[in-house]
């Protein structure tokens, strides 16, 4: 069964595709039937420039438990960041 789960939030950043690096300014996230990985449904993440066409794109497929490491990570990743103070 589709989840339909998709979610988009506007970035700040770059990704680097097969020619190379280009700005990103949107992350798309969501959690249906991947294309390659090899799950029955996965968490999707794609990276992309909408402006530079289909070839500005990044895309991830995970397991849930994968994104669940990836975000405690990420959490981690940025409280250490702000603590710093920079």
């Amino acid at each position: 069964m589709c989840t339909m789960i998709s979610l988009t939030t506007q970035i700040e950043g770059t990704g680097k595709g097969p020619s190379g690096w280009f700005p990103v300014s949107q992350a798309n996230v969501g959690f249906d039937h991947p294309f390659n990985a090899p799950y029955d449904h996965a968490i999707l993440l794609d990276f992309v420039n909408p402006g530079l066409g289909p070839s500005a794109r990044v895309a991830v497929e995970m397991s849930l438990d994968s994104g669940r490491a990836l975000l405690e990570r990420l959490r981690a990743a940025i409280d250490e960041a702000e603590r710093t103070g920079l």
